[in-house]
């Protein structure tokens, strides 16, 4: 690892693992991107760099070299207005009004380590060693003006981090209109844009499209990062697959509204940008004051989307998320959502807990209808006291009958909403996100809780800490069930209005980090009408997240496949659940169930008490298998087979990072009649060595199953499913 500046050659090359990311300093005034990709020695990068005259349509700003223009040359943090027509990487209105600015490289400075984001999650390092940062600062003479771009390259993982931080060095008030975490200029636009998009119940599914001239983009307005869009994308060189070919994947670290995209100019070069949407944003910069921008993670794999996955994988399971379960096993859990939804007494709590024990479970977790008069979801947001019709003798009583079956207890909570018929806001009317004189638009009979405000947030961190702290509580489901609208601040002067969806985010980022601090022995998760906020500013918080409320086992094929792209597999939340299934009316096999959801943190999510002997036997087997296996599926490389978007097959895989030991899963979603014979190839082991397969003890060479593969599973009914184990010979 090395961040060398080439002072001659005013070159920046950074060397992470595998990647290198090299920026030059044209004229020695304008950061350019040289080149980003494959690890290169780079004695003679510059040459990379091409300059040519246009014509008038893009105007020179050198007289002497006509060769440079802002409208053709590769930068590192574009702005509009002084030539350069493309979309710009931020905008500045200055006191006069106008919004023309002209950064200019100023200095730079290299430091070992990884400085934190103010107020911000962001990734981390453990030690300076792992890790070099390079800040570049560029300055506009005329206002003042000055943005500090950091780049951070990792000794052990093969990423590269970018951020901007726009500092007020004038004397006159700023107004700052954009601000994104990244941008850089590719050279050409061969490249397919791949991007994961969805809805409610049908979260991250895989779109790829060819890159055309003109904008193309990913955003979200929603006050969240959203079950429509996710705030990643990735260039695919054409051609590219699973695992061949260059892949440039970018995510930001922000759960709230993003921009994300790519710009085809008339020239075919490509430039790709991420970060805050500037869409109804605006941010008053006082003189002296500063503006961070969220963390951008760049990743490139010259191995397709599977390097790009692992690479991802394996930096957010031990750089991003934190705390004591970052690297624990998660407990297996019986959830009682869709068992009771909200009518249940702590006699029916406590007999499905008691099946859970006797099938292996080890957590139980009371959802929605604790608190309050909840009784439906009309009512008692706000209000996180127990309703003791429900719960007469408290949640200590039903906390205490839970571990007394040596069961952990978990407790679901939705700290950001307040219902209109509840305690806390006939209290506090002016407490939600509103605009004076407008109707405050309710979802799911609910408002949200201004979070920009310090009285929401201690109340929040109040209320929610006391119920924490009553019994021992291990496990936290933190929910989110709608999205913003009538975004307004009570407290805000008017000309920070515009501020409010931003800074409810950093009030949010505030209280998670009082709150999971406190509390370091309970595994929170966190969840927003399922994957609406699977993210990863939300995974610096809390380690794993509530994949989706729709627990059918064939459509969760694509979510889990499509969320794999870019989140580890010990982040999502997946669990059994009944048939006909909640959200599509699906009738699936308990074994098919089992089988999708043991690719994830496993649990169940149905009324234990109706199973049958048979069925009972059956999940006793799913429950011994993942705790046999969940050190793999958890912490293992993850490696995907088949995808459920090209056909009828799903499949994947774990290995352990020292390749002795593999678990697959193979699902067919619909039989086809008479089918022919075909094989499947596994990956991820080594192919020097031998692998028994524990079904039928039969030795395999990994070259053989890595290149001549299985033969593929024979079923007899729609949505079939099949695990395979094998371990290094000798292990």
């Amino acid at each position: 690892m090395a961040i060398i500046f080439d002072e001659q050659n005013q070159l920046f090359h950074l060397q992470s693992k595998e990647t290198s990311y090299v920026i030059g300093l044209v004229k020695g005034t304008y950061p350019a991107h040289v080149y980003w990709g494959k690890r290169v020695r780079g004695s003679q990068l510059g040459r990379l760099l091409e300059l040519k005259e246009r014509c008038s349509f893009s105007p020179s700003t050198e007289s002497d070299d006509l060769r440079v223009s802002l409208d053709t040359l590769p930068q590192e943090y574009p702005a509009f207005g002084n030539s350069d027509f493309r979309y710009p990487a931020y905008q500045v209105q200055l006191a006069d009004g106008t919004t023309v600015t002209d950064l200019r490289y100023d200095s730079h400075r290299i430091v070992q380590g990884k400085p934190a984001l103010e107020g911000l999650p962001s990734v981390y390092v453990e030690g300076e060693n792992e890790a070099q940062t390079l800040e570049i600062t560029l300055a506009d003479s005329y206002s003042g003006l000055r943005v500090v771009l950091s780049y951070t390259v990792f000794e052990s993982y093969n990423a590269i981090t970018r951020s901007a931080r726009v500092i007020n060095g004038g004397e006159n008030t700023l107004q700052l209109l954009r601000a994104l975490s990244m941008s850089l200029d590719l050279p050409h636009d061969h490249y397919d844009m791949l991007q994961l998009s969805g809805a409610w119940a049908r979260e991250r599914y895989i779109h790829r499209r060819h890159l055309e001239p003109g904008l193309q983009s990913v955003e979200s307005r929603r006050g969240a990062s959203s079950h429509a869009q996710n705030p990643f994308i990735a260039l695919l060189s054409v051609g590219a697959t699973e695992d061949h070919g260059d892949v440039y994947g970018v995510n930001l670290v922000y759960s709230g509204n993003f921009v994300g995209g790519v710009e085809v100019d008339q020239y075919h070069a490509a430039r790709l940008f991420i970060g805050i949407n500037p869409f109804d944003f605006n941010w008053r910069l006082e003189p002296g004051e500063q503006f961070q921008t969220p963390e951008a993670v760049l990743v490139h794999s010259s191995e397709g989307l599977g390097g790009m996955s692992r690479s991802f994988h394996d930096l957010y399971r031990s750089r991003l998320c934190r705390g004591s379960f970052r690297d624990e096993s998660r407990p297996i859990l019986i959830n009682n959502w869709e068992a009771t939804y909200f009518n249940f007494t702590a006699d029916k709590i406590e007999d499905i807990a008691k099946v859970g024990k006797e099938l292996g479970m080890e957590l139980f977790v009371l959802d929605d209808g604790w608190f309050g008069q909840r009784n439906s979801d009309n009512s008692s947001l706000g209000d996180w006291f127990v309703d003791k019709n429900k719960l007469p003798n408290g949640l200590e009583d039903l906390v205490a009958r839970i571990r007394k079956l040596d069961m952990q207890f978990g407790l679901w909570f939705e700290p950001e909403m307040v219902s209109p018929n509840s305690e806390l806001y006939r209290a506090h009317p002016d407490w939600c996100l509103h605009v004076e004189g407008r109707r405050r638009t309710e979802a799911r009979n609910q408002l949200i809780l201004d979070m920009s405000r310090a009285d929401v947030r201690e109340y929040i961190v109040k209320t929610i800490s006391d119920v924490l702290a009553s019994a021992p509580i291990t496990y936290v489901k933190w929910d989110m069930n709608r999205n913003m609208s009538e975004i307004g601040s009570a407290l805000l002067p008017v000309d920070r209005q515009r501020e409010t969806a931003h800074r409810y985010m950093l009030g949010l980022y505030e209280v998670l980090e009082r709150i999971t601090s406190a509390f370091p022995h309970i595994l929170f998760e966190s969840c927003s009408g399922g994957g609406g906020r699977f993210d990863p500013g939300m995974l610096y918080y809390m380690p794993q997240t509530w994949t989706s409320d729709n627990t059918d086992a064939v459509s969760r094929l694509k979510i889990q496949y499509g969320t794999s792209l870019v989140y580890p597999i010990s982040s999502m939340g997946s669990h059994v659940s009944a048939v006909p299934n909640h959200q599509v009316g699906r009738n699936t096999p308990l074994e098919t169930r089992g089988n999708v959801a043991l690719s994830g943190n496993f649990g169940y999510e149905l009324d234990l008490t109706k199973f049958t002997d048979d069925e009972k036997e059956t999940v006793k087997g799913q429950i011994a298998l993942y705790k046999e296996v969940r050190h793999l599926v958890q912490f293992g490389d993850f490696y995907r087979l088949s995808s459920p978007f090209e056909g009828n097959i799903a499949a994947w895989m774990f290995v352990s990072k020292d390749k002795s030991e593999a678990f697959a899963v193979y699902t067919s979603v619909l039989q086809e009649p008479n089918p022919p014979l075909s094989r499947f190839v596994l990956k991820g082991l080594d192919p020097s060595r031998d692998y028994v397969w524990e079904e039928n003890g039969e030795t395999y060479g990994g070259d053989e199953l890595l290149y001549a593969g299985l033969a593929t599973p024979q079923f007899h009914n729609d949505y079939a499913s099949k695990v395979y184990r094998f371990r290094a010979a000798g292990v």
